[in-house]
């Protein structure tokens, strides 16, 4: 059912369409429905740029844990939805917000076939919530998740998929989460929870509660919870899932063949099992096997093989000073090489090399920290590669040695040609872990110009690791977010390449740190 929108609203909706089903049209699936498209922009505000994000999120989580072609009464799923793990309230919070819960102590990991078992309950979160945020009052008012731990002991908790549920929860599904409210947690789940917590973003994590019984009333009323939970609803998640049934009974999702678009062989990961791969489960039991000394030794033999492939770009003696180091040289196979502008050119050699993602080749550049002689050279292949985001992980100096030319200007409205492309600052933001710059490029000619990110991640220490993964997974999620931003502003001017979805380039480039 339609709903009324603002005009700004609708305007964000055409774009969003727009943007989306040129997509769609190009992987020859059914276009987006209107609903489908104001569903997503309503959990990011109608920010096109986020809705798009979000929605690709979405599509790959349902893709990679194989939530397609559900029918909610067929078992096993029939019985997940029925069991009570998993309920949507029938009533709402005073604020509108509709109320979800998930019973831990209903929830018994198998030994055997875990994987199996996990995927029905995923199945049977991903039906419930679509089902429930298809409601404009859920769109419009957000959703409170509660996670009931009374009576819940440790056999009953599954890390592996209390981190799915976050996953989904503060990034992959559309819904605008109010607040998730974690009842009477047990002593042993602080452990757990340190863990989980890293998953999630600030804002997300202010709104996670770990409440008592009694706390929980500060939070909604008991006509909104209950009785298990001390409220005044008779318990009853049988009655309230089946409210939620018959409307998908014997219908298509119409999003199927969008999430399809992968996962049906088009378009897989890039990577291949060789002879000798194993699963994770193989990997986690091989290293435990070989023990510390081992691993060490499995390391120094991998290290002494020869590598598959020549250097003799790298190695020639006119590129040598090209080289930051005489024993980092880069693959003839896979290395980047410039366009020669003169025919006296001495070389179209950068030490750069194309690296693939896990669903496309040639998805990131590795490339060292450029030299004062190899500037131009470093803006030559972003130029013609491409390139709008410029991934920098560490700082220009390091211990007190410079590992790296500085090859951007630094002061904002400042400018600086580099061979024949100039680069221009037009503005500087700091974050918590990184410093993003906003740079124009353009040629001599200045005939066209084009709009790149340059992210510098700050928090990796002098000879170490960072201590906690999270501010490195908060940075990758920024740029993400800028490149599919910059994506987006290409409008028709970026081609989809056959292998996908617009994913443009990275220029990412290694200083003196390969555990980086």
């Amino acid at each position: 059912m339609a709903q009324a929108l603002t005009q700004e609203e609708e305007q964000a909706t055409h774009r969003f369409l727009h943007e989306m089903n040129a997509w769609t049209s190009f992987h020859s699936v059914p276009p987006l429905s209107w609903d489908v498209a104001v569903k997503f922009l309503m959990a990011r505000k109608f920010d096109v740029v986020r809705a798009i994000e979000l929605f690709h999120s979405y599509r790959e989580t349902r893709q990679r844990e194989g939530i397609v072609r559900l029918n909610p009464l067929q078992e096993p799923l029939l019985s997940e939805l029925l069991s009570g793990k998993f309920t949507v309230l029938s009533v709402r919070a005073p604020t509108g917000a509709s109320i979800a819960i998930f019973t831990a102590k209903l929830h018994h990991p198998a030994r055997k076939n875990s994987r199996e078992v996990q995927h029905t309950v995923l199945q049977a979160l991903f039906y419930l919530l679509d089902r429930t945020v298809e409601s404009v009052d859920t769109q419009r008012n957000g959703l409170v998740f509660i996670y009931d731990m009374g009576g819940s002991q440790y056999s009953n908790f599954e890390l592996e998929l209390s981190k799915k549920i976050l996953s989904l929860l503060r990034g992959a599904f559309p819904a605008r989460l109010k607040k998730v409210l974690i009842v009477s947690p047990p002593v042993w789940f602080r452990v757990p929870y340190s863990i989980i917590s890293l998953l999630l973003k600030e804002k997300l994590r202010e709104r996670v509660h770990m409440v008592s019984m009694n706390e929980l009333l500060e939070h909604l009323p008991p006509q909104c919870l209950p009785e298990s939970l001390g409220g005044l609803l008779p318990w009853d998640p049988g009655s309230w899932n089946c409210l939620l049934l018959p409307a998908r009974a014997g219908k298509p999702d119409p999003l199927d063949d969008v999430v399809l678009v992968l996962a049906e062989g088009q378009r897989g990961s890039v990577h291949k099992p060789g002879a000798g791969s194993m699963t994770l489960s193989e990997l986690k039991e091989h290293t435990n096997s070989l023990g510390r000394r081992g691993i060490y030794e499995e390391y120094e033999m991998i290290r002494n093989e020869k590598p598959e492939g020549t250097f003799s770009a790298a190695m020639a003696v006119v590129n040598r000073d090209r080289n930051r180091y005489g024993d980092v040289p880069c693959l003839d196979q896979t290395r980047v090489k410039l366009k020669r502008v003169n025919w006296n050119d001495r070389s179209d050699y950068i030490n750069a090399s194309f690296m693939d993602g896990y669903l496309q080749k040639n998805m990131y550049i590795g490339t060292q920290g450029p030299m004062e002689n190899t500037f131009q050279d470093f803006w030559q292949m972003v130029w013609e590669q491409n390139v709008l985001v410029i991934v920098m992980t560490t700082r220009v100096e390091e211990g007190g040695h410079r590992k790296c030319g500085q090859y951007w200007p630094l002061s904002p409205e400042s400018a600086v040609l580099y061979g024949g492309v100039t680069v221009a600052n037009k503005a500087a933001e700091n974050h918590q872990h990184y410093r993003k710059t906003s740079l124009e490029i353009s040629t001599r000619q200045g005939r066209e110009r084009r709009q790149i990110s340059h992210l510098q991640f700050l928090s990796w220490p002098d000879f170490g690791v960072p201590t906690s993964a999270a501010a490195l997974i908060s940075f990758r999620d920024a740029v993400k977010k800028e490149q599919r931003r910059l994506v987006n502003d290409l409008g028709n001017q970026w081609k989809v390449p056959a292998g996908g979805p617009p994913i443009v380039v990275l220029s990412v480039h290694w200083i003196s740190a390969c555990p980086k």
